[in-house]
Parts: C-alpha cells; sequence; structure tokens
C-alpha cells in the first residue's frame, strides 16, 4: 500500500508514484534505468567522497588547528572534563573578554578522543575521522536527497519508498565532490561544520519519520519522532552554532510541503476577500500547530540555555575581521552584505579560487552604488526571486516541494553567517557553505533535469553532469594535496587573494618559523603595507629585527603596534625586551608591567620583568638591574610568578638558583634548586645550576652526580665540564680536574676563566712533581 495522505503533490489527478518519478525519468539519459539499489548507491557516493579527499589523510595540523588543537589544554588528559562545558571551541574561558564565544564542547570532545587514541597530537588520525565523516554524510545524504526528490511515501509496513533513485544519486555525487568543502574535511577544524550537519541531517530525517501512517504510529510515536529531532538539533547545536536552524527547516518541511500551504491560493483569496480563508486546513490542523509549539519551544530553550552558559557580552570581533559590518552607512553596510552572499553563490557555482581566508582587504568595500560589483548583487536576487516565486506560487505541487525544500537548505542553515542577527567575525568562510551546499546540489539536479526536458540535445547535458562531477573531483583533489601543508596553503592563496594582508603574514609566520628570517621580513613589510593597522605582524615583523640588532625600527614597530591597540600584552612584552637591550630599563619595567596588567597569567613577561639583563653579559655571569639596584627581592618575586603560573618555566627557575647563588644564599639556592628538579626532572640546565650550589657548599659527592647527570644530557656544554674540573679541583681530585679541564678547552678554547683556573692546576701539579722529586 502506498497512502498519499501526506503526498506533497497532492492535488494532482496523476497517480502519486508516477508523479513523484517525473524528475527521475527526466535523468533518464544521464543515469540509466537500471539505477544501483539503495545500498551499492550509498557504496559508490561514499567511496567517490573517499577519494576526493584522501590526499589529506597523513596532512599536518594546519592554519586554525594550531589554536584550536595543538595549543588547546582542553583536549589533554590534566583538563577536567567539566572544563569543556564552560570553554569555547578554543579553550578560552566563555566568560573572558576575548572569546570568540563559540560554543562547541561536543566537538572539542570528539577531538579529546581522538588525542588519548591517538597518544598525542599525531594528525593523521584527526584527519582520517574528517574524511570518513564526510563520507558518512555523504552517503546518508542519499536518503536526504530521496526525501527531497521523491517525497514522503510508505508501504504499507511503514517503510519509506526511494521514489527518486537517479535525482538522490546524482545530487548525492554532487555534494560527495564539491570541492568547497575541502576546509572542512581537510582542515582539522572543520569538523565542527562535519559533525554539525551529521546531526542536522538526523534531526531532518527523524522529523519526517513523524509522518508515517498515522494508524500504525499512533499520536504519540509522531511526538517521540518530533522530540527526538529537536534533541539532535540541540546536539548539532553543540557541535556548531548554525545546527539549532534545522528547527527553522523542519518548520518549514512541515508547513509548506506536509501542510501543503500554498501561498498563491492564499494570496488569491486575500485579493478576493474569501470567507473560506478562515476556514484553511492548516489553522484546523491541530496536529501542525502542536509540532510549531514543540518546535518553537525547543528552539527557544535551547537559545535560552546558551545564553545562560556563554553570558550577555558579544564576542569582540574587530573591523579586519569584517569591514562592512564597521561602515558607519547602514546602505553601504546593506550592499556589502548582499555582495558577501553573491560571493558565497559564486563559490556554490564556481568553486575553482578558494581561499583558507578571505578578509583583511582580500574583498575591497563597496562604497558606491556606481561598483560595478553591484550587477553581482542585481544578478544573485533576480536568480532567487525567481526561484522564490516559483517555489512558493507554482501550480505544480512536485516542483513547490522540490524548490522550497532546496531554497529551504540553501537559505535558512546559512543565517547565522549572513550578518542579518549579529556580527559575524569573517568577510565569506567556505566552511559555512557545507550545509548550503545540500541546497545547491538539489537546485542544479533540479535545473538538469528541468532543461532535459525541454531540449533534445540529451547527449550534451549528459556530458556537461559528468564533466562537472569529474572537474569537481579532480579539484577536490588538488585542493586537499594544498591543505597537507601551511606552505602550500598560504601561497596557494596569494593567486586568489594577493590583497589579503593575512595571507603574506601567514607565509611569513611560516617562513620564520623555518628560520628564513629574510624573506619572512619581505612578507611581513608587504603585510603592515596593505593593512597599516595589522598589530600582529608588526609584532612580529619587530622581534625579528630585535633579533637581528635592528633595534630601532623594532621599537617603532611595536610602539607604534601597542598605540594602535593599547591592550595587546605581547606587543608591551617584546617592547619592553627591545627597551631592555637599548638599556632603557626604566621604560623597559614600565613596558613589562603594561603587559602584565593586561595579561594577568603571563609567565614569559613575569620571567622578563625579573630578568632585565644588562647588554654583553654572557648567561654565566648573568648580572640582573633588579640585583644591581639591590631589587632581588622584586626578581625572586617575579621568577616566582612566571613558575607559579608555569610550573615548567626552566629559566625562571635557573635565574632563582643563580641569584641566590651569586648573592651568598646557598641553602635556599639548594631548596629552589630541589623544587625545579622535582617538577622538571630531566632538565640539564637545572642539575648544573644545582651542582653548582651543592659544590660551594661541599656536597661534593652529590654534586658530582648532578654534573655527570647534565654532561650526559648535554655531552658538548664546555661550561659544564669546566664547572666539574673545578669541582674536582676544590675536591682534590686533580687528575679528574685536569681531564675534565681540558675537554671543556677543545670545546671552548676561548673561555678565560677555564683557561686561568687551568694554569692554576698545571702550576700545582708541578710543583707537587718537584716535591715528590
Amino acid at each position: 500500500m502506498i497512502p498519499n495522505q501526506h503526498n506533497a503533490g497532492a492535488g494532482s489527478h496523476q497517480p502519486a508514484v508516477f508523479r513523484m518519478a517525473v524528475l527521475d525519468t527526466d535523468l533518464d539519459h544521464i543515469l540509466p534505468s537500471s539505477v544501483l539499489p539503495p545500498f551499492w548507491a550509498k557504496l559508490v557516493v561514499g567511496s567517490v567522497a573517499i577519494v576526493c579527499f584522501a590526499r589529506s589523510y597523513d596532512g599536518d595540523f594546519v592554519f586554525d588547528d594550531s589554536e584550536a588543537i595543538v595549543n588547546n589544554k582542553d583536549l589533554q588528559a590534566e583538563t577536567p572534563l567539566g572544563d569543556l562545558w564552560h570553554h569555547d571551541f578554543w579553550g578560552s574561558r566563555l566568560s573572558s573578554n576575548t572569546s570568540h564565544k563559540s560554543y562547541r564542547p561536543l566537538t572539542v570532545l570528539t577531538f579529546r578522543i581522538n588525542y588519548y587514541l591517538s597518544g598525542g597530537f599525531h594528525p593523521v588520525g584527526f584527519h582520517m575521522v574528517n574524511i570518513l565523516l564526510h563520507s558518512g554524510i555523504s552517503v546518508l545524504m542519499v536518503d536526504v536527497f530521496s526525501v527531497l526528490f521523491g517525497g514522503l511515501q510508505y508501504t504499507s509496513k511503514g517503510r519509506r519508498l526511494h521514489l527518486a533513485p537517479r535525482a538522490s544519486l546524482l545530487a548525492a555525487l554532487l555534494f560527495a565532490v564539491h570541492p568547497v568543502h575541502t576546509e572542512c574535511v581537510a582542515g582539522v577544524v572543520g569538523r565542527a561544520d562535519l559533525l554539525c550537519a551529521l546531526f542536522f541531517l538526523l534531526s531532518f530525517l527523524g522529523y519526517c519519520k513523524a509522518f508515517r501512517e498515522s494508524n500504525k504510529e499512533g499520536a504519540h510515536s509522531s511526538t517521540f519522532w518530533v522530540l527526538l529531532s529537536i534533541f539532535l538539533g540541540a546536539v548539532a547545536m553543540l557541535c556548531k552554532e548554525q545546527g539549532i536552524t534545522v528547527l527553522g527547516l523542519n518548520a518549514v518541511f512541515d508547513i509548506l510541503v506536509i501542510g501543503k500551504f500554498n501561498v498563491l491560493e492564499i494570496v488569491q483569496k486575500v485579493l478576493h476577500k474569501d470567507k473560506s480563508l478562515e476556514n484553511l486546513g492548516m489553522l484546523r490542523n491541530g496536529g501542525l500547530l502542536f509540532r510549531m509549539t514543540l518546535l518553537t519551544s525547543g528552539g527557544a530553550g535551547m537559545l535560552y540555555v546558551r545564553w545562560r552558559i556563554m553570558g550577555t557580552g558579544p564576542p569582540a570581533f574587530t573591523e579586519v575581521d569584517n569591514p562592512a559590518s564597521f561602515a558607519d552607512s547602514m546602505l553601504v553596510r546593506a550592499i556589502n552584505y548582499n555582495y558577501y552572499y553573491s560571493l558565497n553563490a559564486w563559490l556554490l557555482l564556481c568553486p575553482w579560487w578558494l581561499c583558507f581566508d578571505w578578509s583583511m582587504g582580500c574583498i575591497p568595500l563597496i562604497k558606491s552604488v556606481s561598483d560595478w560589483r553591484v550587477i553581482a548583487l542585481a544578478a544573485l536576487w533576480f536568480c532567487l526571486i525567481g526561484l522564490i516565486c516559483q517555489a512558493l506560487c507554482s501550480e505544480d505541487g512536485h516542483k513547490r516541494r522540490i524548490l522550497t525544500l532546496g531554497l529551504g537548505f540553501l537559505v535558512i542553515p546559512f543565517l547565522p553567517a549572513s550578518n542579518l542577527f549579529f556580527r559575524v567575525g569573517f568577510v565569506v568562510a567556505e566552511r559555512v557553505l557545507y550545509l548550503p551546499s545540500v541546497g545547491y546540489c538539489v537546485l542544479l539536479t533540479f535545473g538538469f533535469g528541468a532543461l532535459s526536458k525541454h531540449t533534445k540535445k540529451k547527449k550534451l547535458i549528459a556530458a556537461v553532469v559528468l564533466g562537472i562531477l569529474f572537474i569537481n573531483t579532480l579539484r577536490c583533489v588538488k585542493r586537499s594535496g594544498e591543505w597537507r601543508s601551511e606552505e602550500q596553503l598560504f601561497r596557494s592563496a596569494l593567486s586568489v587573494c594577493p590583497l589579503n594582508a593575512k595571507v603574506h603574514y601567514n607565509i611569513g609566520k611560516n617562513l620564520a618559523d623555518k628560520g628564513n628570517q629574510t624573506a619572512a621580513i619581505r612578507y611581513y613589510r608587504e603585510a603592515v603595507r596593505l593593512n597599516p593597522k595589522y598589530v600582529h605582524a608588526m609584532n612580529n615583523l619587530g622581534n625579528i629585527l630585535k633579533e637581528r640588532n635592528e633595534l630601532q625600527e623594532a621599537e617603532e614597530l611595536l610602539s607604534l603596534a601597542v598605540q594602535i591597540q593599547p591592550d595587546f600584552a605581547a606587543a608591551w612584552m617584546n617592547l619592553g625586551i627591545v627597551q631592555n637591550s637599548l638599556k632603557r630599563f626604566e621604560a623597559a619595567e614600565q613596558s613589562y608591567r603594561t603587559a602584565i596588567k593586561h595579561r594577568r597569567k603571563y609567565p614569559d613577561c613575569y620571567y622578563n620583568l625579573g630578568r632585565l639583563t644588562q647588554a654583553g653579559r654572557g648567561p654565566e655571569t648573568t648580572l640582573h638591574k633588579y640585583a644591581d639596584l639591590n631589587r632581588h627581592v622584586d626578581a625572586l618575586n617575579a621568577w616566582r610568578n612566571a613558575t607559579v603560573l608555569k610550573p615548567e618555566h626552566s629559566l625562571a627557575w635557573n635565574n632563582m638558583i643563580i641569584l641566590l647563588d651569586n648573592t651568598g644564599n646557598l641553602a635556599q639556592a639548594e631548596a629552589v634548586g630541589r623544587e625545579a628538579l622535582e617538577l622538571i626532572p630531566n632538565d640539564h640546565s637545572l642539575m648544573f645550576s644545582l651542582a653548582n650550589v651543592l659544590g660551594k657548599s661541599q656536597k661534593y659527592k652529590e654534586s658530582e652526580a648532578l654534573f655527570l647527570k647534565a654532561i650526559k644530557a648535554n655531552p658538548n656544554a664546555a661550561s659544564y665540564h669546566g664547572n666539574l674540573a673545578v669541582l674536582y679541583h676544590r675536591w682534590g681530585h686533580l687528575d679528574l680536574a685536569k681531564k675534565h679541564y681540558e675537554i671543556s678547552l677543545q670545546l671552548d678554547p676561548m673561555a678565560s676563566g677555564t683557561k686561568e683556573n687551568y694554569g692554576l692546576l698545571r702550576r700545582k701539579l708541578e710543583l707537587m712533581q718537584k716535591k715528590d722529586v
């Protein structure tokens, strides 16, 4: 039995099965009549999806992966699981002013499981999960498209019929091979979009389950599926924010498709003041009103709970993140937002120019209606209005259903990224198109079917479709390769967005990490030229110039950075380091304290505050400005703060030991050294410093053991051998002292102190030999 009370095409006099299969027969020339059974169709779609993105399986962690995964303490076992529910996607507390308010605890939980199963930050496991997720979602799309194209028709046993196998297979293949998905699949942080899409689609399919035969399932079963759909929508939202939009899509599906709400008919009745309007079936449908109440209540509950967890403060985005949202004129904002929509539509239509980041000058603002790019807005709305009119007003019920759901999937999941309800932190982002691309695939498949119906050149259409699938597959493979490493990813963006300051900044940072400072400087300078307020580029450029001893320009850049962004703690600290190198100690101290004021938990800054080293001194004879000014306690307090905030801060521990040693506080130096080695047991520099203290305290045996352990860990350190020789010299083991003096001088022939001590030992040995004679 094939019930038809929920057939969206009701009102047609032709049989339901025949009408549902119209689009399928129009696609017969593209997919032959002997279509694959559902299982094999899904297997083909899943396999194709894997082939498209398999090249990224052994890629590195790139771009945002570093912050969201490698530097995110929420992935590590030391962080309690409960903290995931109070932190954002990047591991910051949601209550923090710097939080982006991206609340995705379930996605972070999967990263944590990945980290545990992989035994650390090994990217292969993370990438494999993403590829398999996309494959699974593509398989699920076969069922989703079957509903969109074939409608909800069930057998007497409650089994849904696949009435459009060709259309659903073609659309699922178009989805599986779309290159715009590369960022979500090849970039590990894209898992948020993948998980959100997975539960979004499960929620939609669950909602469809509520419309099986009422006499078989009963009212309670229908309510169960609606509630399950709402729950899955909540899970989708906990993976990524846009997951909540599935409730809106379900409502549209229920009202316009299940309820057969005909906008054209309503408008005509309103215009003719038809009294039958009061008796519309939809308004008298208690089941529909009950389901809408459940969806509305569920959505309101989700938003309320999220609001309570997140707090009321919006995320702090800057003008470089989304320049249009900071424009003074509402007209300029509206024009540019619509231009962004047209760019997103173009990425779906022609995904050839893909870029990891579209901000910072990549898309210049439209400031006048005379700008030729306004044509893109007109083209977008001309197409959208035409599709909306057909979707809402067409007399063909099947056409209304397909176009309505296609537009629903295209528009509704995109709404959170549209800037309509709140400011977003990007201009264009390919990752947000993962779910809207479902609607694009629906419209494209419907378009091919309609085109083939009205043309005799069916082979040409088939060739175009197969060509699109083939070209997109090749593009996915190529783009996946570009996401394998940061160098390839960043350089691939140069041809797409040469005016994007962030592209040049990231290339410069990548070069600097590899030690190519000269090339890095060139790209950092270009980033600052393209965006004169790019404080992060100024900070990094200033750091490199500081290391190259170009201190004056470094100070100018860092001073400008903190002038533009006064709360930029890292730039304040780096400015302090430069000022310290210029022997402007008071200014350096002020810069360090300003950095700490803006970032309370800043161990490196506390370390530098305590250090304030005089220029021209080596590490073994380090003198501290605090020490010179009899501010030993201030220096010790600064380093103690650094170790409290970062217990593994070896340099801070070492400086405490050295300062206490130099000032004669041997007992305190020994206590600090032992505390440090308990926390960092394999640090050879701490062993060396504590060994020096123990030697001065005449604890020769223990000192010797630490020296030998430090030398074993770092055998080429001349100072280790030299100081061990001094210990043996004091201890009276003169032959061993002679041996280690010689090793030390072989490693560093210019060490004057070692030469002097070795000379004293040789004279002593010569005197002893003369006495023996």
